[in-house]
């Protein structure tokens, strides 16, 4: 019998990540075509991704590179509708909320072609973010909803999105099992003993006193904070800070592949990001998570104090960080099969 095709867009690091996960059970079940539009491109994750693990290696590399929002879509747009009309797929599978995942949304449901999304429903009710505008688009063009939690399905379902939506768990779940029975995370010897911080959105780094207060309160904490931070961040702090050694409780490190940024949550006593991915990793490490932010698409999070949105009142941050977490549930985002399943309900649909 003659597999079904799917195409596969992704763009960004966390989507490469996810798909690397799936990819592993639906290369067994369907002919697997991916895109990767190149929006972010890290190097970092080739040798783990394609060699440890047995990923395939992108059939598409569109190098679209960064660009405003509208001519970066665009861009992908025109670039995946050529790929599609050629492959002639059944399916497509987008992840998240990126600009690609928006690209290859639109260009399929234009073709009649049906989308898969993968991490559903997420809102954060901030349509400031572009991330939220994406979601809320994909989720309405998609025919199969893929939801991390049974938060989702109730986010959809005020939508008016009710068919052929699926609580399957997170797929990030599986990825850290992964890494886990593969010895691709380990104890260090300073486990516990540092804070573990990420900080990349532009309302907290590109103003000169949001981000130098930011630093202000990393340099106040009881134990060192280890900050993986973008070389465009880091220059901006040299700019802006007449002594960089200054900040002596802060260690400067900078940006890390995945596995070693897992490492560096699972070592930490807790967490301080913006990511909206980290407060889900910190989460399944049982870590406490500091994230600086107002709102957050992950609310079941804030649950048990395990996640706590701080914005404003950075001086307290020490205190919300000794602040210790309740009520851990083993399964909010599943068991770590979230791949199965979601292969099973495609199969199933495809029948």
């Amino acid at each position: 019998m003659k597999l079904s095709k799917i195409v596969v867009v992704i763009g960004a690091r966390p989507q490469f990540i996810k798909h690397a996960a799936l990819e592993l059970e639906l290369k067994k079940h369907f002919d697997i075509i991916t895109i990767h539009t190149g929006q972010h491109y890290d190097t970092n994750m080739s040798h783990i991704f394609f060699d440890q693990l047995g990923i395939s290696k992108p059939q598409y590399l569109l190098n679209i590179g960064s660009a405003n929002h509208g001519l970066q879509t665009a861009k992908m747009m025109i670039e995946i509708e050529n790929i599609l009309i050629n492959e002639k797929p059944q399916f497509m599978i987008v992840y998240g909320d990126t600009n690609s995942t928006l690209a290859g949304a639109l260009v399929a449901s234009k073709l009649n072609i049906k989308i898969i999304h993968i991490e559903a429903e997420l809102r954060s009710y901030n349509r400031q973010m572009p991330e939220e505008i994406n979601r809320i688009l994909c989720d309405h063009l998609s025919e199969l909803l893929f939801c991390p939690s049974q938060i989702g399905i109730e986010n959809l379902r005020k939508e008016g999105i009710i068919n052929h939506v699926f609580d399957v768990g997170d797929i990030m779940v599986d990825m850290q099992l992964l890494a886990l029975n593969n010895q691709m995370i380990n104890e260090n010897n300073d486990k516990d003993s540092y804070y573990f911080a990420t900080i990349h959105r532009s309302y907290n780094t590109d103003n000169k006193n949001r981000l130098l207060q930011i630093l202000e309160s990393f340099q106040g904490l009881k134990k060192k904070v280890k900050f993986a931070v973008h070389p465009r961040t880091l220059h901006k702090i040299n700019s802006w800070c007449s002594d960089i050694s200054y900040y002596n409780n802060i260690v400067f490190l900078p940006p890390l592949s995945y596995f070693d940024s897992l490492n560096m949550q699972y070592n930490s006593s807790a967490v301080i990001t913006d990511s909206g991915g980290m407060q889900k990793e910190a989460y399944l490490f049982k870590k406490k998570c500091i994230t600086i932010r107002t709102e957050t698409e992950w609310v079941e999070t804030l649950e048990g104090n395990w996640s706590k949105l701080v914005f404003e009142n950075l001086n307290n941050l020490q205190n919300e960080l000794d602040i210790i977490p309740t009520k851990y549930n083993n399964n909010l985002y599943g068991d770590g099969k979230t791949a199965k399943k979601i292969v099973e309900k495609i199969n199933r649909y495809n029948l």
